[in-house]
Protein backbone atom coordinates (compact mmCIF):
# COMPACT_ATOMS: atom_id res chain seq x y z
CA UNK A 1 0.00 0.00 0.00
CA UNK A 2 1.32 3.48 -0.82
CA UNK A 3 2.46 6.08 1.67
CA UNK A 4 0.68 9.38 1.01
CA UNK A 5 2.09 12.44 2.77
CA UNK A 6 0.07 15.62 3.35
CA UNK A 7 2.31 18.68 3.77
CA UNK A 8 0.31 21.47 5.38
CA UNK A 9 -2.27 19.05 6.73
CA UNK A 10 -3.47 21.73 9.13
CA UNK A 11 -5.60 22.94 6.22
CA UNK A 12 -8.23 20.69 7.74
CA UNK A 13 -11.13 21.19 5.35
CA UNK A 14 -9.02 20.68 2.23
CA UNK A 15 -7.26 17.70 3.80
CA UNK A 16 -10.67 16.30 4.72
CA UNK A 17 -11.81 16.51 1.10
CA UNK A 18 -8.74 14.72 -0.22
CA UNK A 19 -8.79 12.07 2.51
CA UNK A 20 -12.43 11.26 1.82
CA UNK A 21 -11.71 10.84 -1.88
CA UNK A 22 -8.57 8.75 -1.34
CA UNK A 23 -10.04 6.39 1.24
CA UNK A 24 -13.21 5.92 -0.83
CA UNK A 25 -11.13 3.90 -3.31
CA UNK A 26 -10.99 0.29 -2.01
CA UNK A 27 -7.51 -0.10 -3.50
CA UNK A 28 -6.26 2.84 -1.37
CA UNK A 29 -8.20 2.15 1.82
CA UNK A 30 -5.18 0.53 3.54
CA UNK A 31 -2.75 3.31 2.61
CA UNK A 32 -0.41 4.94 5.07
CA UNK A 33 -1.56 8.54 5.54
CA UNK A 34 1.18 10.75 6.96
CA UNK A 35 -0.08 14.14 8.11
CA UNK A 36 2.45 16.94 8.57
CA UNK A 37 2.07 20.53 9.74
CA UNK A 38 4.16 22.93 11.79
CA UNK A 39 1.06 23.94 13.79
CA UNK A 40 0.51 21.19 16.38
CA UNK A 41 -3.01 22.29 17.23
CA UNK A 42 -4.29 22.31 13.67
CA UNK A 43 -2.47 19.07 12.96
CA UNK A 44 -4.23 17.40 15.89
CA UNK A 45 -7.59 18.54 14.57
CA UNK A 46 -6.91 17.12 11.11
CA UNK A 47 -5.82 13.84 12.70
CA UNK A 48 -9.19 13.68 14.49
CA UNK A 49 -10.99 14.32 11.20
CA UNK A 50 -8.91 11.66 9.41
CA UNK A 51 -9.94 9.03 11.95
CA UNK A 52 -13.58 10.11 11.70
CA UNK A 53 -13.50 9.72 7.92
CA UNK A 54 -11.90 6.28 8.19
CA UNK A 55 -14.60 5.23 10.66
CA UNK A 56 -17.36 6.60 8.41
CA UNK A 57 -16.02 4.58 5.48
CA UNK A 58 -15.27 1.56 7.69
CA UNK A 59 -11.68 1.37 6.43
CA UNK A 60 -8.42 1.00 8.31
CA UNK A 61 -5.60 3.08 6.89
CA UNK A 62 -2.49 3.73 8.92
CA UNK A 63 -2.80 7.34 10.05
CA UNK A 64 0.21 9.14 11.50
CA UNK A 65 0.74 12.78 12.36
CA UNK A 66 4.06 14.55 12.84
CA UNK A 67 5.50 18.06 12.96
CA UNK A 68 8.74 16.67 11.51
CA UNK A 69 8.62 17.09 7.75
CA UNK A 70 11.44 14.65 7.13
CA UNK A 71 9.68 11.92 9.06
CA UNK A 72 6.50 12.55 7.05
CA UNK A 73 8.37 12.42 3.72
CA UNK A 74 10.59 9.43 4.48
CA UNK A 75 9.62 6.69 2.03
CA UNK A 76 6.60 8.58 0.64
CA UNK A 77 5.17 7.43 -2.68
CA UNK A 78 3.03 10.56 -3.05
CA UNK A 79 3.33 13.97 -1.41
CA UNK A 80 0.54 16.54 -1.51
CA UNK A 81 1.28 20.16 -0.56
CA UNK A 82 -1.40 22.55 0.72
CA UNK A 83 0.30 25.16 2.89
CA UNK A 84 0.68 28.93 2.97
CA UNK A 85 4.02 30.39 4.01
CA UNK A 86 3.54 33.18 6.60
CA UNK A 87 -0.17 32.38 6.79
CA UNK A 88 -2.92 34.96 6.86
CA UNK A 89 -0.94 36.98 9.39
CA UNK A 90 1.51 38.36 8.59
CA UNK A 91 1.68 37.10 4.97
CA UNK A 92 -1.70 37.91 3.46
CA UNK A 93 -2.16 41.06 5.54
CA UNK A 94 1.18 42.46 4.34
CA UNK A 95 0.33 41.63 0.72
CA UNK A 96 -2.87 43.67 0.93
CA UNK A 97 -2.16 46.49 3.39
CA UNK A 98 1.08 47.90 1.98
CA UNK A 99 -0.11 48.04 -1.67
CA UNK A 100 -3.33 49.68 -0.44
CA UNK A 101 -1.25 52.59 0.92
CA UNK A 102 -0.18 53.25 -2.66
CA UNK A 103 -3.76 53.08 -3.93
CA UNK A 104 -3.24 49.58 -5.35
CA UNK A 105 -6.27 47.41 -4.54
CA UNK A 106 -6.47 43.65 -5.02
CA UNK A 107 -9.09 40.92 -4.74
CA UNK A 108 -7.28 37.62 -3.99
CA UNK A 109 -3.56 38.40 -4.45
CA UNK A 110 -2.32 34.80 -4.54
CA UNK A 111 -1.45 34.19 -8.19
CA UNK A 112 -0.29 37.35 -9.94
CA UNK A 113 -0.10 41.03 -9.10
CA UNK A 114 2.19 42.35 -6.41
CA UNK A 115 0.53 40.01 -3.89
CA UNK A 116 1.21 37.00 -6.07
CA UNK A 117 4.83 38.08 -6.57
CA UNK A 118 5.48 38.36 -2.84
CA UNK A 119 3.64 35.14 -2.08
CA UNK A 120 5.83 33.38 -4.64
CA UNK A 121 9.03 34.84 -3.21
CA UNK A 122 8.30 33.58 0.29
CA UNK A 123 6.98 30.20 -0.90
CA UNK A 124 9.55 29.07 -3.46
CA UNK A 125 12.45 28.74 -0.97
CA UNK A 126 10.32 26.54 1.28
CA UNK A 127 9.21 24.36 -1.62
CA UNK A 128 12.81 23.90 -2.75
CA UNK A 129 13.83 22.90 0.78
CA UNK A 130 11.06 20.31 0.70
CA UNK A 131 12.23 19.05 -2.68
CA UNK A 132 15.76 18.63 -1.34
CA UNK A 133 14.30 16.53 1.48
CA UNK A 134 12.40 14.47 -1.10
CA UNK A 135 15.49 13.97 -3.24
CA UNK A 136 17.14 12.41 -0.20
CA UNK A 137 14.21 10.57 1.44
CA UNK A 138 11.83 9.64 -1.40
CA UNK A 139 13.46 10.42 -4.76
CA UNK A 140 10.80 8.53 -6.75
CA UNK A 141 7.88 10.38 -5.14
CA UNK A 142 5.15 11.99 -7.21
CA UNK A 143 4.74 15.51 -5.84
CA UNK A 144 1.21 16.89 -6.26
CA UNK A 145 1.34 20.62 -5.56
CA UNK A 146 -1.74 22.67 -4.70
CA UNK A 147 0.16 25.69 -3.35
CA UNK A 148 -0.24 29.06 -5.08
CA UNK A 149 1.10 30.90 -6.97
CA UNK A 150 0.90 27.65 -8.93
CA UNK A 151 2.82 28.53 -12.10
CA UNK A 152 5.64 30.34 -10.29
CA UNK A 153 6.08 27.56 -7.75
CA UNK A 154 6.08 24.74 -10.28
CA UNK A 155 8.39 26.65 -12.64
CA UNK A 156 10.94 27.13 -9.85
CA UNK A 157 10.76 23.45 -8.91
CA UNK A 158 11.20 22.36 -12.53
CA UNK A 159 14.36 24.48 -12.78
CA UNK A 160 15.91 23.67 -9.41
CA UNK A 161 14.83 20.11 -8.60
CA UNK A 162 14.52 16.70 -10.21
CA UNK A 163 11.42 15.75 -8.23
CA UNK A 164 8.53 14.65 -10.46
CA UNK A 165 6.02 17.46 -9.85
CA UNK A 166 2.53 18.21 -11.13
CA UNK A 167 0.59 21.32 -10.13
CA UNK A 168 -3.11 20.77 -9.45
CA UNK A 169 -6.03 23.17 -9.32
CA UNK A 170 -9.81 22.80 -9.47
CA UNK A 171 -10.55 25.75 -11.74
CA UNK A 172 -10.86 23.77 -14.99
CA UNK A 173 -13.36 21.19 -13.76
CA UNK A 174 -15.04 23.65 -11.40
CA UNK A 175 -15.71 26.25 -14.09
CA UNK A 176 -16.93 23.57 -16.49
CA UNK A 177 -19.57 22.58 -13.93
CA UNK A 178 -20.57 26.22 -13.49
CA UNK A 179 -20.94 26.72 -17.23
CA UNK A 180 -23.01 23.55 -17.43
CA UNK A 181 -25.42 25.02 -14.86
CA UNK A 182 -25.57 28.34 -16.70
CA UNK A 183 -26.57 26.71 -20.00
CA UNK A 184 -28.74 23.96 -18.53
CA UNK A 185 -26.77 21.01 -19.90
CA UNK A 186 -25.76 18.15 -17.55
CA UNK A 187 -22.01 18.17 -17.00
CA UNK A 188 -21.89 14.44 -17.70
CA UNK A 189 -22.89 15.11 -21.30
CA UNK A 190 -20.22 17.73 -21.91
CA UNK A 191 -16.81 17.23 -23.45
CA UNK A 192 -14.29 20.05 -23.39
CA UNK A 193 -10.70 20.84 -24.30
CA UNK A 194 -8.99 23.47 -22.20
CA UNK A 195 -5.42 24.82 -22.29
CA UNK A 196 -3.28 27.76 -21.24
CA UNK A 197 -1.65 28.66 -17.94
CA UNK A 198 -3.03 28.18 -14.46
CA UNK A 199 -5.96 30.51 -13.75
CA UNK A 200 -5.67 31.83 -17.31
CA UNK A 201 -6.59 28.81 -19.39
CA UNK A 202 -9.46 28.86 -21.89
CA UNK A 203 -11.96 26.29 -23.14
CA UNK A 204 -10.94 25.78 -26.75
CA UNK A 205 -13.89 23.42 -27.23
CA UNK A 206 -17.04 23.05 -25.16
CA UNK A 207 -19.42 20.57 -26.78
CA UNK A 208 -21.54 17.45 -26.49
CA UNK A 209 -22.41 14.51 -28.71
CA UNK A 210 -25.95 14.28 -30.04
CA UNK A 211 -27.70 11.87 -32.37
CA UNK A 212 -26.94 14.32 -35.17
CA UNK A 213 -23.24 14.64 -34.37
CA UNK A 214 -21.24 17.03 -32.16
CA UNK A 215 -23.00 20.14 -30.84
CA UNK A 216 -20.88 23.21 -30.15
CA UNK A 217 -22.13 24.59 -26.81
CA UNK A 218 -20.48 28.01 -27.12
CA UNK A 219 -23.65 29.48 -28.71
CA UNK A 220 -25.54 28.53 -25.53
CA UNK A 221 -22.87 30.19 -23.40
CA UNK A 222 -23.08 33.40 -25.46
CA UNK A 223 -26.84 33.22 -25.10
CA UNK A 224 -26.42 33.72 -21.34
CA UNK A 225 -25.07 37.20 -22.13
CA UNK A 226 -27.64 37.95 -24.82
CA UNK A 227 -30.53 37.05 -22.52
CA UNK A 228 -29.17 39.00 -19.54
CA UNK A 229 -28.67 35.89 -17.41
CA UNK A 230 -25.05 36.52 -16.39
CA UNK A 231 -24.63 35.66 -12.70
CA UNK A 232 -23.88 38.75 -10.62
CA UNK A 233 -20.60 37.28 -9.36
CA UNK A 234 -19.39 36.34 -12.85
CA UNK A 235 -19.63 39.54 -14.85
CA UNK A 236 -15.91 39.86 -15.58
CA UNK A 237 -15.56 36.46 -17.20
CA UNK A 238 -18.64 36.86 -19.36
CA UNK A 239 -17.38 40.29 -20.43
CA UNK A 240 -14.12 38.66 -21.49
CA UNK A 241 -16.06 36.03 -23.42
CA UNK A 242 -17.60 38.81 -25.50
CA UNK A 243 -14.17 40.36 -26.10
CA UNK A 244 -12.07 37.23 -26.67
CA UNK A 245 -14.55 34.64 -27.90
CA UNK A 246 -13.45 32.05 -25.33
CA UNK A 247 -14.33 31.44 -21.67
CA UNK A 248 -11.57 31.61 -19.05
CA UNK A 249 -11.19 29.08 -16.25
CA UNK A 250 -10.58 31.13 -13.13
CA UNK A 251 -13.17 33.20 -11.29
CA UNK A 252 -14.06 36.80 -12.03
CA UNK A 253 -12.52 38.08 -8.80
CA UNK A 254 -9.23 36.38 -9.70
CA UNK A 255 -9.22 37.37 -13.36
CA UNK A 256 -9.92 41.04 -12.64
CA UNK A 257 -6.46 41.42 -11.07
CA UNK A 258 -4.55 39.63 -13.85
CA UNK A 259 -5.32 42.37 -16.40
CA UNK A 260 -5.28 46.20 -16.46
CA UNK A 261 -8.93 46.76 -17.38
CA UNK A 262 -11.17 46.33 -14.36
CA UNK A 263 -9.64 47.61 -11.10
CA UNK A 264 -8.92 51.31 -11.49
CA UNK A 265 -9.00 53.82 -8.64
CA UNK A 266 -10.01 56.63 -11.04
CA UNK A 267 -12.85 54.57 -12.50
CA UNK A 268 -14.82 53.30 -9.53
CA UNK A 269 -17.79 52.81 -11.82
CA UNK A 270 -16.00 49.75 -13.19
CA UNK A 271 -15.87 48.20 -9.72
CA UNK A 272 -19.63 48.55 -9.40
CA UNK A 273 -20.44 47.66 -13.01
CA UNK A 274 -18.49 44.39 -12.87
CA UNK A 275 -19.20 43.67 -9.19
CA UNK A 276 -15.52 43.30 -8.31
CA UNK A 277 -15.02 42.31 -4.65
CA UNK A 278 -11.96 44.30 -3.56
CA UNK A 279 -10.10 42.83 -0.56
CA UNK A 280 -12.16 39.67 -0.98
CA UNK A 281 -9.46 37.31 0.28
CA UNK A 282 -9.06 39.29 3.48
CA UNK A 283 -12.77 38.96 4.24
CA UNK A 284 -12.75 35.25 3.42
CA UNK A 285 -9.76 34.64 5.67
CA UNK A 286 -11.35 36.47 8.59
CA UNK A 287 -14.54 34.46 8.19
CA UNK A 288 -12.68 31.17 7.80
CA UNK A 289 -10.57 31.84 10.88
CA UNK A 290 -13.66 32.53 12.96
CA UNK A 291 -15.44 29.48 11.59
CA UNK A 292 -12.33 27.38 12.09
CA UNK A 293 -12.07 28.30 15.78
CA UNK A 294 -15.67 27.23 16.35
CA UNK A 295 -15.40 24.05 14.28
CA UNK A 296 -12.18 23.05 16.03
CA UNK A 297 -13.96 23.22 19.39
CA UNK A 298 -16.83 21.15 17.99
CA UNK A 299 -14.47 18.46 16.68
CA UNK A 300 -12.69 18.14 20.00
CA UNK A 301 -15.85 18.56 22.11
CA UNK A 302 -18.80 17.27 20.05
CA UNK A 303 -22.05 19.13 20.65
CA UNK A 304 -20.44 22.46 21.56
CA UNK A 305 -21.39 24.22 18.30
CA UNK A 306 -24.74 24.72 16.63
CA UNK A 307 -25.45 25.94 13.12
CA UNK A 308 -27.13 29.04 14.52
CA UNK A 309 -24.14 29.97 16.70
CA UNK A 310 -21.89 29.62 13.66
CA UNK A 311 -24.16 31.83 11.56
CA UNK A 312 -24.26 34.41 14.35
CA UNK A 313 -20.46 34.50 14.55
CA UNK A 314 -20.11 34.89 10.78
CA UNK A 315 -22.54 37.84 10.65
CA UNK A 316 -19.75 40.07 11.96
CA UNK A 317 -17.23 39.22 9.21
CA UNK A 318 -18.63 41.14 6.20
CA UNK A 319 -18.55 38.19 3.82
CA UNK A 320 -21.17 37.49 1.19
CA UNK A 321 -24.15 35.26 2.00
CA UNK A 322 -22.71 32.68 -0.42
CA UNK A 323 -19.50 32.42 1.64
CA UNK A 324 -21.53 32.12 4.85
CA UNK A 325 -23.54 29.25 3.35
CA UNK A 326 -20.35 27.57 2.15
CA UNK A 327 -18.81 27.72 5.63
CA UNK A 328 -22.01 26.46 7.24
CA UNK A 329 -22.15 23.53 4.83
CA UNK A 330 -18.49 22.82 5.60
CA UNK A 331 -19.33 22.67 9.31
CA UNK A 332 -22.27 20.35 8.70
CA UNK A 333 -20.19 18.04 6.49
CA UNK A 334 -16.87 18.13 8.36
CA UNK A 335 -16.85 14.39 9.14
CA UNK A 336 -18.93 13.31 6.15
CA UNK A 337 -17.57 11.89 2.92
CA UNK A 338 -18.55 13.40 -0.42
CA UNK A 339 -16.42 13.18 -3.55
CA UNK A 340 -14.73 16.55 -3.97
CA UNK A 341 -13.64 16.28 -7.61
CA UNK A 342 -10.05 17.25 -6.79
CA UNK A 343 -7.48 15.62 -9.06
CA UNK A 344 -4.90 14.28 -6.56
CA UNK A 345 -6.92 11.24 -5.37
CA UNK A 346 -7.76 9.86 -8.85
CA UNK A 347 -4.17 10.47 -9.95
CA UNK A 348 -2.93 8.32 -7.08
CA UNK A 349 -5.56 5.68 -7.81
CA UNK A 350 -4.67 5.57 -11.52
CA UNK A 351 -0.97 5.29 -10.83
CA UNK A 352 -1.57 2.47 -8.37
CA UNK A 353 -4.13 0.52 -10.40
CA UNK A 354 -3.51 1.46 -14.02
CA UNK A 355 -7.02 2.88 -14.42
CA UNK A 356 -6.88 5.28 -17.37
CA UNK A 357 -8.01 8.84 -16.64
CA UNK A 358 -7.62 12.34 -18.02
CA UNK A 359 -6.94 15.21 -15.62
CA UNK A 360 -5.69 18.77 -16.05
CA UNK A 361 -2.21 19.37 -14.71
CA UNK A 362 0.33 22.17 -14.56
CA UNK A 363 3.58 21.01 -16.13
CA UNK A 364 6.60 22.46 -17.96
CA UNK A 365 5.90 23.45 -21.56
CA UNK A 366 8.11 21.00 -23.38
CA UNK A 367 6.61 20.92 -26.85
CA UNK A 368 3.02 21.14 -25.53
CA UNK A 369 1.92 24.65 -26.57
CA UNK A 370 3.84 26.06 -29.52
CA UNK A 371 3.17 29.77 -29.05
CA UNK A 372 4.03 29.96 -25.34
CA UNK A 373 7.63 29.96 -24.07
CA UNK A 374 9.33 26.61 -23.70
CA UNK A 375 9.64 25.46 -20.06
CA UNK A 376 7.06 27.90 -18.70
CA UNK A 377 4.32 26.12 -16.75
CA UNK A 378 1.21 25.34 -18.79
CA UNK A 379 -2.10 23.79 -17.83
CA UNK A 380 -3.09 21.02 -20.24
CA UNK A 381 -4.98 17.72 -20.27
CA UNK A 382 -2.87 14.83 -19.00
CA UNK A 383 -3.37 11.09 -19.34
CA UNK A 384 -2.78 9.17 -16.10
CA UNK A 385 -2.09 5.45 -15.65
CA UNK A 386 0.69 3.32 -14.15
CA UNK A 387 3.17 5.33 -16.21
CA UNK A 388 2.28 8.47 -14.28
CA UNK A 389 0.95 11.83 -15.41
CA UNK A 390 1.56 12.28 -19.14
CA UNK A 391 0.79 15.71 -20.65
CA UNK A 392 -0.80 15.91 -24.09
CA UNK A 393 0.30 18.18 -26.91
CA UNK A 394 -2.04 21.06 -27.78
CA UNK A 395 -0.20 22.81 -30.62
CA UNK A 396 -0.83 26.54 -31.03
CA UNK A 397 -3.40 28.52 -29.09
CA UNK A 398 -5.43 31.30 -30.73
CA UNK A 399 -2.83 34.10 -30.98
CA UNK A 400 -4.73 36.65 -28.91
CA UNK A 401 -5.09 34.17 -26.03
CA UNK A 402 -1.38 33.36 -26.14
CA UNK A 403 -0.59 37.10 -26.14
CA UNK A 404 -2.74 37.65 -23.06
CA UNK A 405 -1.09 34.73 -21.26
CA UNK A 406 2.34 36.10 -22.14
CA UNK A 407 1.65 39.23 -20.06
CA UNK A 408 1.27 36.96 -17.03
CA UNK A 409 4.16 34.66 -17.96
CA UNK A 410 6.49 37.68 -18.01
CA UNK A 411 5.73 38.31 -14.34
CA UNK A 412 6.05 34.63 -13.46
CA UNK A 413 9.42 34.32 -15.20
CA UNK A 414 10.93 37.33 -13.46
CA UNK A 415 9.63 36.30 -10.05
CA UNK A 416 11.13 32.83 -10.48
CA UNK A 417 14.40 34.42 -11.59
CA UNK A 418 14.40 36.57 -8.46
CA UNK A 419 13.73 33.59 -6.22
CA UNK A 420 16.46 31.45 -7.78
CA UNK A 421 19.16 34.15 -8.05
CA UNK A 422 18.15 36.34 -5.08
CA UNK A 423 18.73 39.40 -7.24
CA UNK A 424 16.52 42.24 -6.11
CA UNK A 425 16.22 43.89 -9.53
CA UNK A 426 14.14 41.01 -10.85
CA UNK A 427 11.49 41.77 -8.21
CA UNK A 428 11.30 45.38 -9.42
CA UNK A 429 11.06 44.21 -13.01
CA UNK A 430 8.35 41.66 -12.22
CA UNK A 431 6.28 44.38 -10.54
CA UNK A 432 6.92 46.81 -13.41
CA UNK A 433 5.58 44.31 -15.93
CA UNK A 434 2.60 43.19 -13.88
CA UNK A 435 -0.49 44.32 -15.82
CA UNK A 436 -2.55 45.56 -12.86
CA UNK A 437 0.34 47.16 -10.96
CA UNK A 438 1.61 48.96 -14.06
CA UNK A 439 -1.87 50.28 -14.83
CA UNK A 440 -2.16 51.92 -11.41
CA UNK A 441 1.33 53.04 -10.32
CA UNK A 442 4.26 54.94 -11.82
CA UNK A 443 7.82 53.61 -11.74
CA UNK A 444 8.88 55.37 -8.55
CA UNK A 445 5.78 54.10 -6.78
CA UNK A 446 6.41 50.54 -7.98
CA UNK A 447 10.01 50.51 -6.78
CA UNK A 448 9.12 52.08 -3.44
CA UNK A 449 6.29 49.59 -3.01
CA UNK A 450 8.67 46.67 -3.61
CA UNK A 451 11.13 48.12 -1.09
CA UNK A 452 8.38 48.49 1.52
CA UNK A 453 7.13 44.96 0.95
CA UNK A 454 10.58 43.42 1.22
CA UNK A 455 11.22 45.31 4.45
CA UNK A 456 7.85 44.31 5.90
CA UNK A 457 8.48 40.64 5.14
CA UNK A 458 11.68 40.60 7.17
CA UNK A 459 12.91 37.06 7.77
CA UNK A 460 10.08 35.56 5.72
CA UNK A 461 12.27 36.30 2.68
CA UNK A 462 15.93 35.48 2.03
CA UNK A 463 18.32 38.39 1.59
CA UNK A 464 18.08 39.95 -1.87
CA UNK A 465 20.95 41.92 -3.39
CA UNK A 466 21.26 44.30 -6.32
CA UNK A 467 23.71 43.83 -9.17
CA UNK A 468 25.33 46.38 -11.47
CA UNK A 469 24.02 49.94 -11.33
CA UNK A 470 21.00 48.84 -9.33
Amino acid sequence: MPKITFIGAGSTVFARNLLGDILSFPELADSTISLHDIDEERLRTTEIVAHKIAATLDVRPTIEATTDRRVALDGADYAISMFQVAGYKPGTVIDFEIPRRYGLRQTIADTLGIGGIMRGLRTIPVLLEMCRDMEELCPDVTFLNYVNPMAMNCWAISRASKINTVGLCHSVQGTAKGLARDIGVPIGEINYLCAGINHLAFYLRFERKTKDGVQDLYPLIRQVVEEGRVPNWNRVRYEMLTRLGYFVTESSEHFSEYVPWFIKRDHLDLIERFNIPLDEYIRRCEAQIKAWELMQEELENPGSLSEESLREALRTTDVTPAIVEHLVRTFEDIDKVTISGEYAPPIIHSMETGTLRVVYGNVPNRGLIDNLPQDCIVEVPCVVDKNGVQPTRIGSLPPHLAALMQTNINVQALTVEAALTQKREYIYHAAMLDPHTAAELDLDQIWNLVDDLIEAHGDWLPAYHCAGSL
